[in-house]
């Protein structure tokens, strides 16, 4: 392993200060001659206590989080996925027979700066073949980012390809249990990023402020990336374990989902346009996770018009985690509105809200929209292929069995003009496009 070249040098001097001077990172310098962990002890207590845990809670905690990052019997994939829900969850702790379980939150995700948020250069990892990341960052001492560095005549693809190697369990697998992004980059080609398992040709790019030419593009998207607030966020809100694979958004649907957020704080109805196989079942997830997560009255109903489609949503959700409740007819979809608040995460089809013993379709719906059954909970209906399902009839039978609920219509699908026009007259504005 030689040493790093001066070019390098150069910029990952200036990326180390720019996460000093501009992002408030604390440095804790040149690592190459100690021996490192993804979980250090020392930072990680020191934090714990400062914010106001007692000694037994905070060792209680460590000792959990050390167990499931190094798990032996488990993939990388599962190890991380413990762990980030450590992360996201905190640790429940029991120091005394007599007392209660307490939580020790090892993020504070409300306060950013209550964590301590650190940047280790050369960072020497010891395992079947000595590894030395160019910068690895540190949040309350646990190992969440890994960054390599090259200069703008060497290809980003040489760093994805550093950090793909390294996780590799004949290289250090076992440090990656914990970091949940990995980023590569040079002042040329700008910054990719990924996660753990993400392969070479699938780290992304991010782009944002494309008219603001004041840094870099490397340095343009550390500062967006790794700003305190956002990056937290990004690491509780924007991750998401599916079904073996561990993924991270597109800029496109990290924005979508903000957009989104808005909206339904709001409590008003809006579309989501993204083209066709920018991954619109990610979006669902994610957004229906937080909004559960956020608001506990919250009930979110995902509406389609094809079986296929409803197997295909209710699948994806049950692989990310959330197992939704799938309606078996319209019956059923009206007990449970009306029911118990739960089951809160419901899977249906457009035409189980009609009944096939209602001979006068326009009948029935008058007597809906004039005597509507209150649904528990508040309603956060999303509707895929939002300009099928959401003309005519079905439509006034879906706002009277429930109404007051926020209706957010996701679509990939090029509109016809009347399409556009129905869509936006039943939901409103374009939330993203």
């Amino acid at each position: 392993m030689g040493q790093i070249g001066e070019p390098e040098r150069v910029t990952q001097d200036r990326v180390v200060a720019l996460f000093e001077d501009r992002l408030g990172w604390r440095r804790l310098g040149d690592w190459s001659a100690r021996a490192n962990a993804n979980i250090e002890e020392a930072l990680l207590l020191a934090n714990l206590a400062q914010r106001g845990y007692a000694p037994e809670q905070a060792a209680a905690a460590l000792e959990r989080l050390r167990r499931e990052a190094g798990d032996h019997g488990r993939s990388l994939y599962q190890k991380n996925k413990a762990v980030h829900e450590l992360l996201r969850y905190g640790v429940s702790v029991k120091t005394d027979p007599g007392k209660p379980f307490e939580t020790v939150r090892l993020i504070d995700w409300d306060t950013p700066e209550r964590n301590d948020f650190a940047v280790a250069e050369e960072v020497t990892l010891m395992g079947g073949l000595t590894r030395r990341p160019d910068v690895v960052l540190y949040v309350n001492g646990i190992a969440v980012g890994v960054l390599e560095l090259k200069n703008s005549r060497v290809s980003v693809g040489d760093g994805i390809r550093q950090l793909c190697s390294n996780q590799r369990p004949e290289f250090n697998e076992a440090f990656f249990s914990t970091v949940q992004f990995l980023f590569a980059g040079n002042d040329s080609q700008g910054l990719r990023y990924g996660t753990i398992g993400t392969p070479k040709k699938l780290y992304l790019t991010w782009k944002e402020d494309e008219a603001d030419d004041l840094d870099n593009k490397l340095d343009k998207y550390l500062l967006r990336l790794c700003e305190k607030r956002r990056f937290l966020e990004l690491m509780r809100d924007f991750v998401l374990f599916d079904g073996g694979i561990k993924k991270l958004p597109r800029v496109h649907q990290y924005f979508g989902i903000k957009a989104a957020q808005t909206f339904v704080g709001r409590r008003e109805s809006g579309i989501i346009w993204h083209t066709q196989g920018s991954g619109k079942s990610i979006v669902m997830v994610l957004l229906a996770r937080w909004i559960l997560e956020t608001n506990p009255h919250a009930r979110v109903i995902v509406v389609t018009d094809r079986d296929e489609l409803d197997g295909q949503i209710e699948s994806n959700f049950t692989a990310a985690g959330e197992r939704p409740r799938r309606t078996t007819s319209g019956a059923d979809l009206m007990a449970l509105l009306a029911g118990a608040p739960t089951p809160r995460l419901i899977c249906s089809l457009v035409q189980k809200f009609g009944r096939r013993d209602v001979g006068n379709f326009d009948r029935f719906i008058r007597e809906l929209e004039a005597n509507p059954q209150r649904p528990v909970g508040e309603l956060f209906v999303f509707v895929d292929e939002c300009h099928r399902t959401q003309s005519g009839k079905l439509n006034r039978l879906m706002k009277a069995m429930m109404p007051g609920a926020v209706f957010i219509g996701f679509t990939g699908t090029p509109l016809l003009k009347e399409d556009r026009q129905t869509s936006l007259e039943v939901f409103g504005g374009y939330i993203h496009t």
